[in-house]
């Protein structure tokens, strides 16, 4: 078993960096002989679709086999007490892999009844052959979570084996029957606090309060199958590459020089420059925890230089790395736009203003403009001649935006074709411009991207099994009566609102934030006649809030990581950040323009 493992492992990266890399091709195949021959590949936009299932589950196999499935925090499973620790990670990960297998039992059957009226992809290909990933990649999660269970052989394959079946087999008998939920309910949030991935206690409650009404399992992975395969759903995993291989070559070091460049070595022009480059460095590679690896070693000591205390400096990276949320192409902004049906492109405009005010609310309101320090050894105000050279040398760069942006806003490309655009650029310019990505950085950017979206898409897919069966129950209706009943008009709603989101941020993962609260909030903030667009705006400015707060504050933890500060000296040097942040997210409540003004001038609204 010791020996297999690695090996099975490997192929769950080489599949799921396969599926990637078709999920380039295909789009930008289509694109070249379309204008050519009048057609292009049969049915691609449904290959790809079907492909992001095959990434989303091999990538979540990935995402295990790295340690990386979300978690709400560690709990009990972050003990001082050796015995509690162990405890609490084997109770986690022997009821992770029982659902697990609950789940692979109720995937089969969705499996089993597209197998008894098949339908084809393209060339021949059936749906539930793709399909099957689903079965498959629960069955084999369970089976990796229990293997960790134990380090000797035998008793590593009898869990890895047993408990995954045993899941499968309950499944199986009480699939139809009525159960009471209270007693899974208990059981999740226990396993939750002892470390339990996100998304094994996501799909749990939503196989409990399927069980609890009678209704067939199915239903969890058909939610999960219907936004796997959702149009806009790939250019998700492409922008996300496109962005970590800017991260993995002297892209930051390029745009650093260029933004010191043009703002200057003094403590304001620095601390625009960092929180500038953060923000759009955060919005490429879709990751703020990415920004402060890639950025905290290089702006820490020119922060250091222009006056900043050691302590503020750090906080400004750690804060500023956050703000990228609004500005495209970031994940969240085009999750939200999927789950919230707004086009894409009208949220890529609605975002540019509000991240020039959340940037413009932290740097002014969060102080970090004072000039009281003195600057040691700071870099000159550069000359034009030096603006130029750096401009030149970061020009590949710079233009990035322009083709993800451009190419979607002026209706050249659909989204996914714009994000396949954006990732074959990234790829062209870094490896042939600069010569700085050669085959095993591209591997290492494939692997790492599939691993990204593969943990969140996993998340994704159970909450979105459990969103449906609240919609079902009524619930946002009668959250739209309750908040109504308390909260009689717009002003106060908006603000009770941003303290939620805020709370919310602080609770939970950004992305199971969007896929959880969207769909109930979004109902309530119609009722009071807020715009879906700038309901958007309004919730990932709070939201990103969320990357600075404890439990679920990623930041917090990154940077504690890449500075070696404890985490609770980065949660007090943030603390003003969160405060001009908030400031900036209720600014952008209260004037909706700020939203709406750019996407109704290009006749998006």
């Amino acid at each position: 078993m010791p020996g297999i493992l690695p090996r099975l492992g490997r192929f769950d990266e080489w599949l799921a960096s396969a599926a990637l890399g078709l999920m380039l091709l295909i789009p930008l195949l289509e694109m070249g002989l379309r204008p050519v021959f009048g057609q292009g590949i049969e049915n691609a936009p449904l290959l790809v679709q079907h492909l992001g299932l095959v990434l989303a589950m091999f990538g979540a196999l990935l995402a295990e086999r790295g340690g990386h499935l979300s978690t709400l925090g560690s709990g009990l499973a972050a003990s001082g007490n050796r015995r509690v620790q162990a405890s609490a990670q084997a109770f986690a990960r022997v009821s992770s892999a029982l659902l697990c297998g609950m789940l692979a039992e109720a995937c089969w059957r969705f499996v089993a009844s597209e197998m008894e009226a098949p339908r084809d992809l393209a060339y021949g290909i059936p749906g539930w052959l793709v399909q099957l990933a689903m079965p498959f990649g629960f069955a084999w999660l369970g089976l990796r979570m229990a293997a960790r269970l134990s380090s000797k052989t035998v008793p590593r394959a009898l869990g890895a084996v047993l408990l995954p079946l045993g899941g499968f087999c309950f499944a199986r008998y009480f699939d139809g029957a009525t159960l009471p939920v209270w007693p899974f309910v208990c059981w999740l949030l226990a396993i939750l606090w002892c470390g339990a991935p996100v998304f094994a206690v996501l799909g749990g409650l939503a196989l409990a309060l399927f069980w609890m009404d009678g209704q067939p399992l199915a239903s969890v992975p058909l939610s999960h199958y219907q936004i796997t395969v959702n149009p806009s759903l790939p250019a998700l995993p492409l922008f996300t590459l496109a962005g970590l291989l800017f991260a993995r070559t002297g892209a930051a070091g390029r745009l650093g020089h260029l933004f010191r460049s043009l703002f200057g070595g003094g403590v304001s022009g620095t601390a625009i420059a960092a929180a500038v480059l953060c923000s759009f460095f955060t919005a490429f590679t879709g990751g703020s925890g990415v920004t402060i690896l890639a950025l905290g070693g290089l702006l820490l000591p020119l922060l250091n230089q222009a006056g900043f205390p050691e302590r503020r400096g750090i906080s400004l990276v750690t804060s500023a790395s956050a703000l990228g949320v609004l500005l495209a192409p970031s994940v969240p902004l085009i999750m939200y736009a999927i789950i919230a049906r707004v086009p894409i492109n009208t949220l890529f405009l609605a975002g540019l203003l509000p991240a020039v005010v959340m940037v413009g609310c932290l740097l002014l309101i969060g102080g970090y403009l004072k000039t009281r320090t003195v600057a040691v050894n700071a870099v000159p105000r550069a000359g034009f001649a030096e603006i130029r050279a750096a401009a030149w040398a970061a020009k590949w760069e710079i233009l990035a935006p322009f083709v993800a942006i451009g190419s979607l806003v002026g209706g050249v490309a659909t989204p996914t074709e714009s994000a396949a655009l954006t990732a074959l650029y990234a790829l062209l310019t870094q490896s042939m411009a600069h010569r700085e990505l050669d085959w095993p950085l591209l591997r290492q950017a494939l692997a790492h991207c599939a691993e990204v979206i593969g943990g969140i898409m996993l998340i994704l897919g159970m909450a979105l099994g459990l969103t449906n069966f609240l919609v079902d129950a009524g619930v946002p209706d009668a959250a739209i009566d309750w908040v109504q009943s308390m909260l009689p008009n717009k002003l106060a709603f908006l603000v009770a609102l941003n303290l939620f989101l805020l709370l919310a941020g602080a609770l939970m993962e950004i992305y199971a934030a969007i896929i959880v609260l969207v769909p109930l909030l979004l109902p309530v903030a119609l009722a009071y006649g807020i715009d879906p667009v700038h309901f958007g705006v309004i919730f990932l400015a709070n939201i990103e809030m969320g990357f600075l707060c404890p439990p679920a504050g990623m930041n917090l933890y990154f940077a504690s990581a890449m500075f070696d500060k404890p985490i609770r000296y980065v949660a007090a040097s943030v603390l003003p950040a969160v405060a001009a942040m908030f400031a900036g997210a209720l600014l952008i409540s209260l004037v909706p323009g700020l939203a709406t003004w750019l996407p109704g001038l290009a006749g998006m609204r």
